[in-house]
């Protein structure tokens, strides 16, 4: 989509990679700066042969100590590449906070796919400052439609299976710190579907080892980046189970919903849209989607 630039926070990890080239397949631009995380400072070459292009981009720390160049970052970035430019966050729980400072602070429109941090607190930064933002825990299409449906059936059918137990567990490659957005997303979903008020976050079941992976059915090509989730009720006398499951390997779906979020955020600035934070599930009933 001409006019749309991404800055892609998060290089040089994994999903950042993984989102730089479907930005650039979808026809994005990509700026030449992005924030990182501790250590990570310095450049990171984009190199798609296919698509021709071969960038350098500066990674710029965020911290305390840099609060003046990332000041800078975002006033030479803003005056580049104009309203089209959209902030693109995959880094870590402890970075959602300041770096959700920074876009609004800085009015930058942005799509935030980082899980954990203080999320209420996110919500109500974004919702106040008036930015334009998506942000989801999740962004695979199909995903998207199941938390929708289970959305639909808490809604319309609590304690519809009342009695049950409850049992989640998800895994995830060994470098993902928190516990599923996902899996925390569906938790309240099933809760309302079963009553079990007592089932918190720590119930869930999450898997980091390459043993309990393997185990879950994790091939092994894909233990550096798998998603694999199974939500379970079982009646009271054990004769009645239902099973819920979505196993995704490697990042390339999830990549590709975040062109979709990237458009989608475009689009509604453009039409100048009074709501201005959205979910996934608002991007899928828009059928703005591919």
């Amino acid at each position: 989509m001409a006019g749309v630039t991404i800055m892609m926070n998060g290089l040089p990890g994994a999903m950042g990679k993984e989102v730089s080239a479907a930005c650039v397949r979808r026809g994005f631009k990509v700026a030449n700066v992005a924030l990182t995380g501790p250590g990570c400072s310095g450049s990171y070459q984009l190199t798609l042969e296919e698509e021709k292009v071969d960038q350098t981009i500066e990674l710029v720390e965020v911290n305390e100590a840099n609060s003046a160049k990332l000041d800078e970052v975002f006033a030479n970035a803003k005056a580049q590449y104009g309203d089209g430019l959209i902030c693109i966050d995959f880094t870590h729980p402890t970075a959602v906070g300041p770096n959700s400072e920074l876009y609004v602070k800085h009015m930058v429109p942005f799509v935030f796919g980082t899980t954990g941090g203080d999320r209420e607190a996110l919500m109500k930064r974004v919702a106040d400052s008036g930015v334009y933002a998506v942000i989801a825990a999740n962004m695979c299409k199909q995903i998207v439609a199941l938390q929708a449906t289970m959305e639909h059936m808490a809604t319309n059918f609590p304690g519809a299976f009342s009695g049950y137990k409850l049992k989640i567990t998800e895994s995830h490659q060994s470098g993902k710190a928190d516990t599923s957005g996902t899996a925390k997303d569906m938790m309240a979903y099933f809760k309302e579907l079963n009553g079990e008020s007592s089932f918190e976050l720590e119930n869930i079941s999450k898997i980091r080892d390459r043993e309990g992976q393997l185990g879950f059915g994790v091939p092994e090509h894909s233990l550096s980046g798998h998603a694999f989730h199974t939500y379970e009720l079982q009646s009271e006398d054990g004769s009645v189970h239902f099973e819920f499951q979505h196993n995704v390997c490697g990042r390339r779906t999830y990549a590709e919903g975040v062109t979709d979020a990237v458009q989608f955020l475009s689009q509604r600035m453009a039409a100048k849209s009074e709501k201005k934070l959205f979910n996934m599930i608002d991007i899928l009933k828009e059928g703005a989607m591919r």
